[in-house]
């Protein structure tokens, strides 16, 4: 599942083995390698622009992402098959950035986070170094979510309180706060007008079988670009990536060698992005 990602991150592989050793008994009824796909996205190693959780994101949130995703489906039909498979949350949770993001954020206004984005339900992980600090320009969100994903059982680091927010999660801004160096945005999780994750026809499909089981269940989801038809009626709806402070964190035989027969389709329709899977 990793192996075309190589030319990209050259370290992925050892780091996906590592994962897979540590999901032997995974929880949540998850397969080993579906486990292993969610503890590699939280795994971190340098140079940081080489992890896969950054460049996974940094593809999601590029405007030409349609031929950008291309090397990343065969990781992404194990991990998104792993995070629908886990139960929604509805719970209150926290993001910090090194960064001054307020001005990007007006209350009133709807947004779009394109790519998936790690967040903590304990507050006080954020005073860490590796995440939000103490000093210089920061910005804390506090997120009011209905739909995050618990992957405290799956992540490299479990106590971080990790809880994982789906690409193309939309929130409203309800507020901010002006502390000094610290700037506090409150967002409340709302559902699109039109769904920007949603099942859609099935054109393609991808199995982990040369011939797959009559009884698979097929799935397929489509994430709208931010040019796509259903935001065309000047709508507030803006597109960000709250920019994810670079956590220097270090940390599959099977979830790097064994899906060279899988088959996936991706096509246009309207400028959207068509991933298609199953669910097995």
């Amino acid at each position: 599942a990793v192996e075309p990602l190589v030319p990209i991150l050259p370290d992925v592989q050892a780091h996906a083995y590592t994962a897979i050793l540590k999901c032997k008994k995974p929880a949540d009824k998850l397969t080993q390698d579906e486990s292993a796909s969610i503890m590699l996205y939280t795994m971190g190693w340098d140079p940081p622009e080489e992890c896969l959780y950054v460049a996974l994101n940094n593809t999601l949130r590029a405007i030409d992402r349609q031929n950008a995703l291309r090397p990343w489906y065969l990781y992404l039909r194990l991990f998104l098959n792993a995070l629908f498979r886990l139960p929604l949350l509805a719970v209150t949770a926290y993001r910090g950035v090194k960064l001054d993001l307020s001005r990007r954020y007006i209350e009133g206004e709807t947004i779009v986070w394109w790519g998936f984005s790690s967040c903590t339900t304990s507050v006080s992980v954020l005073k860490s170094e590796l995440f939000l600090g103490k000093i210089g320009n920061r910005t804390m969100f506090t997120l009011h979510c209905k739909s995050a994903r618990d992957i405290r059982k799956h992540s490299f680091y479990p106590v971080e309180d990790e809880v994982l927010l789906m690409a193309a999660t939309q929130f409203k801004v309800m507020g901010s706060l002006d502390q000094g160096n610290l700037h506090i945005i409150q967002l409340e999780e709302t559902t699109p007008r039109h769904p920007l994750l949603q099942p859609v026809h099935i054109i393609g499909s991808l199995s982990t079988y040369p011939n797959p089981p009559s009884d698979s269940t097929a799935a397929s989801f489509d994430i709208s670009t931010e040019k796509s038809k259903a935001h065309s009626n000047k709508s507030q709806i803006k597109t960000h990536g709250a920019t994810a402070s670079t956590s220097k964190k270090t940390g599959l035989k099977s979830i790097t060698g064994q899906m060279s027969d899988v088959k996936i389709s991706a096509s246009i329709n309207e400028g959207k992005i068509l991933l298609f899977y199953c669910l097995d």
